[in-house]
């Protein structure tokens, strides 16, 4: 697993590296690509199949890198263009495990405090407002950028700390779709100082075959943490509270319908982007007025709001904090256009709970509203019942009340049916996300609320890419962002 130290160019060792990459492309000068393979892929889990970029070191060392990390057996197969570059390998049985290896002694060496965030649903929006929080404390924090979450985008985060040790804690979100104990790896890179668990739902139930094992995958992050670390648990989800058992340390519990020890009151909702209510929390209580809309992302801010307590914050404080947070591009976007409709962007995943939160989201809001409108992509990685889950959502959809169903993809049309079937009197179902876009901009008229709401794979983004081809927004610094 480790490099092979006795391959190593004694020239090598004096050599100060600029940075690390896995992308030729994204190589500069100075620094040190590694070349991963599939037998790596499949040594960690990954699924698919994945290009073999050892045949991209020569461009590597055009760009000036300083070195390589290959699989002796890939060098083997590519002597014939790599053999005058031998002096300048690094030889190791797995990459990837070398390049988690190095992002662990980088963390070893930085020796902070790690948040660890882990759920269902969630995660990528709970980890910005956790880090938004720490900030306004004062202090520097590292955070994943977009959704670098699994085995290799967790270390290309870390390494960050390799050029910039000025940091004082790092909030990480980790992420698994397989039942090989993927949280489990990741918390052996960088344990976690605080355990964040936001939710279990039935998420990629289509690989861990249950909604149990889906909640022992989560658990890892809570057995993977430091001794005297902090669990913080949402105490509204019964499999997450349950996880109470394995903390090697503290708990903070959070939640709102249930008692907990950071907890939302009186939640109200004035309109999209302005939601208002009591945090209480053990260290006061504060007015709060949080710019995401939703009990969902109530919860992402206690959730932030509970961290922010285990390090010492007061609720006032938090409070300020949540006051200046801005929606992360595709969790909630609320955008409004010149021609007075609303879209709200949740692009970026779906499963049924989460649909059903956003659309109670959407009726919540939308009281005043000519037409409410979902946007709905297929659902993926839900097992064996994906059907059935599809049609029992589409009758949920039915009985919400909204007025309009657009399904795209495959397994929605099995939602769009159903909801129809239940009496929903205006559905209608696309292939694509670029064709329900086309139809949706020859269908909006002044005073509708639309949600567009879809897993990646279905890139309901297309359908709010073609809204904004057509129509302005009513303020043009609005910026959708990948």
């Amino acid at each position: 697993m480790e490099a092979d130290a006795s391959a190593i160019n004694p020239a090598l060792l004096g050599r100060e590296v600029q940075s690390f990459s896995i992308d030729s492309r994204e190589v500069q000068a100075g620094d040190c690509f590694f070349a991963l393979s599939q037998p790596e892929y499949q040594n960690n889990c990954f699924n698919g199949d994945f290009e073999d970029s050892t045949k991209y070191v020569v461009a590597a060392f055009e760009k000036s890198a300083i070195a390589a990390v290959v699989r002796r057996d890939r060098y083997e197969e590519h002597r014939a263009e790599l053999g005058k570059y031998q002096d300048r390998l690094i030889f190791a049985d797995d990459v990837i495990a070398a390049f988690q290896k190095l992002a662990h002694g980088v963390y070893l060496e930085w020796n902070k405090t790690i948040v660890a965030v882990t759920g269902s649903a969630g995660k990528t929006t709970a980890k910005e407002l956790t880090a938004h929080v720490l900030e306004k404390s004062g202090r520097k924090v590292l955070r994943n950028i977009k959704n670098y979450n699994n085995g290799l985008g967790l270390p290309i985060t870390v390494l960050n700390l390799a050029k910039d040790a000025s940091y004082d804690v790092a909030v990480l979100e980790m992420g698994m779709s397989t039942p090989h104990h993927e949280i489990a790896r990741l918390c052996r890179i960088t344990p976690p100082d605080f355990a964040v668990e936001l939710n279990v739902l039935p998420v990629h139930v289509e690989h861990l075959g249950s909604i149990e094992a889906v909640a022992r995958a989560k658990a890892e992050l809570v057995e993977g943490m430091k001794p005297g670390g902090t669990a913080v648990l949402n105490a509204d989800d019964e499999r997450v509270a349950a996880m109470r058992e394995l903390s090697k340390g503290n708990t903070i519990t959070y939640g709102i319908e249930h008692p907990a020890d950071v907890t939302a009151r009186d939640v109200t909702m004035n309109g999209f982007g302005e939601t208002h209510f009591t945090l209480n929390t053990p260290n006061g209580n504060a007015e709060v007025v949080f710019s995401l809309s939703g009990k969902h992302n109530v919860l992402n801010a206690l959730a932030a709001a509970a961290v922010g307590c285990g390090f010492g914050m007061t609720a006032q404080e938090i409070a300020g904090a949540l006051k200046t947070v801005q929606p992360p591009a595709q969790r909630g976007e609320i955008l409004h256009f010149a021609n007075g409709f609303t879209v709200i962007n949740d692009s970026y995943n779906s499963n049924p709970a989460a649909l059903l939160s956003m659309v109670q989201t959407l009726l919540d809001g939308g009281a005043n509203a000519r037409r409410k409108i979902v946007v709905a992509g297929e659902m993926l990685e839900l097992g064996e019942r994906e059907k059935e889950i599809h049609r029992a959502t589409g009758e949920k959809l039915a009985a919400s009340g909204i007025d309009f169903l657009i399904g795209i993809r495959n397994l929605a049309r099995e939602m769009t049916e159903s909801a129809a079937g239940a009496g929903l009197k205006e559905t209608k179902f696309f292939a694509s996300s670029a064709e329900a876009g086309e139809f949706l901009i020859g269908e909006i008229k002044p005073g509708d609320l639309i949600l567009v709401k879809g897993s990646r794979g279905v890139r309901t983004e297309k359908v709010i890419e073609k809204i904004l081809e057509k129509y302005e927004l009513e303020n043009k610094s609005q910026a959708v962002a990948e």
